[in-house]
């Protein structure tokens, strides 16, 4: 049987969404809208961008234009925000474990005018979600909150 070639970058995904799932179930619902600077993301804010642009990646892998999600309604609370990430997750680790040798090699529309293969635009998914999940480490122990491991294993 021959292996996914697209199961790796699932397996990354999982591995740091469930530590960033674990973190969230960790953090008490009265630090929902902290920011560690002005203008920054709450954990409300960085829940709601990680979920929206892994949905906007898997847009732009099926071909669509990169474009930002609509500015809409954000999570109410930290419940909320924690059900988007947790939905998300599996939609998002779903699609990339589907996706065949030539959908990773296939160019699609990326951002600044750019054609990517999709498993770049997987690898900036990656690094974006490792960007996101540093500043919520730091954030988290900004309130008091220790977090896990970086990443989820097994």
């Amino acid at each position: 049987m021959t292996p996914n070639p697209a199961e790796p970058y699932a397996r990354s995904f999982r591995m740091h969404r469930g530590a960033l799932l674990d973190l969230y179930a960790a953090l008490p619902e009265e630090h929902g809208a902290f920011s560690a600077w002005e203008g920054g993301l709450s954990f409300i804010g960085q829940a709601d961008h990680l979920a929206a642009s892994s949905l906007m990646l898997l847009g732009m892998v099926a071909g669509e234009a990169p474009q930002r999600p609509a500015p809409g309604p954000g999570s109410a609370n930290l419940a909320e925000a924690r059900e988007r990430l947790r939905q998300t997750t599996e939609q998002v680790a779903a699609a990339l474990a589907a996706l065949s040798e030539e959908d990773l090699a296939r160019r699609v529309p990326a951002f600044g005018g750019r054609e990517l293969p999709v498993a770049a635009l997987l690898d900036l998914l990656l690094g974006h979600e490792a960007h996101h999940k540093g500043q919520v480490w730091v954030m988290a122990r900004m309130v008091g909150v220790k977090p896990p491991m970086y990443v989820k294993l097994g």
